[in-house]
């Protein structure tokens, strides 16, 4: 292990939607050395590094537990929508000179310690977590609304009302917004625009994490969500065409009748 970690692991946690770092960047600075890279920013300790990516994910590299716990609570007040429990998915590393950045059976090898070496890693890992999140809400939102296609497919309607189709409509355009709106995270980072030479070490970790086909296939997870939604407004639409033709239907019996009785 490198003496300049406490320990050889790597954290990735998911704290939230996002971070507010430039607030937090100062009240950081008052007790550790920072510097922001673009949207990550970067703090370090004695004998270890934190990475803080706006976009709600901590990333601390050989932490010791008590450095790694205040720089959390420090961060807490800057999160927006937190996770209703915050996990750490944790990965052994090593540092060997010699050797260029890989990663094999869930093990990291780094070259150096360096901040821009530890920053291009964290990049892939800190989306992966990202990634992970839409992954799992993607998921469970064709998972739990797999019933609707099938009734319609059975009985040729929907077993919803207008209210329920509406509030169901709402929530998945929410889900599909919040998606598409970070789906830019899952690109390139710019921190290679200003440092190329450290991109390498970020697409040997992106490729064995398979960043690219799990982003190809949450495009296809949203391309379901879509048709979803747009299956709802169509049966809204009907419902609303059916519930206008009724009043008009009533209206002219109403008519009708007035007619007659006059």
């Amino acid at each position: 292990m490198n003496t300049n970690f406490a320990s050889a692991t790597v954290e990735i946690m998911l704290l939230g939607n996002e971070i507010k770092i430039s607030a937090l960047k100062e009240k950081i600075a008052k007790t550790y050395f920072v510097k922001q890279y673009r949207d990550a920013l970067g703090v370090s300790t004695p004998k270890g590094h934190l990475f803080i990516f706006d976009y709600g994910v901590v990333i601390g590299w050989g932490m010791s537990p008590t450095k790694k716990q205040h720089l959390l609570e420090i961060t807490e007040d800057a999160v927006n929508q937190k996770v209703a429990q915050v996990e750490a998915e944790c990965y052994q590393f090593k540092v060997q000179p010699s050797e260029p950045v890989k990663m094999i059976d869930d093990e990291l090898t780094i070259p150096d310690g360096s901040t821009l070496t530890l920053l291009a890693v964290s990049h892939a890992l800190a989306q992966s977590a990202t990634l992970e999140r839409f992954e799992s809400v993607a998921v469970s939102t064709i998972q739990n609304n797999a019933y609707l296609s099938q009734a319609l497919a059975k009985t040729g309607k929907m077993p919803l009302g207008r209210k329920e189709l509406s509030k169901l409509r709402g929530a998945l355009f929410s889900i599909k917004s919040d998606i598409l709106l970070h789906f830019n995270l899952l690109d390139t980072p710019e921190f290679f625009w200003e440092y190329p030479e450290q991109e390498q070490k970020y697409l040997t970790v992106s490729k064995y994490l398979d960043l690219k086909p799990r982003v190809d296939l949450l495009t296809m997870k949203l391309g379901t969500i879509n048709e979803l939604y747009e299956m709802l407004a169509a049966e809204q639409h009907h419902k609303h065409s059916s519930f206008l033709e009724w009043i008009i239907i009533i209206l002219i019996a109403v008519e009708i009748v007035l007619f007659f009785v006059h």
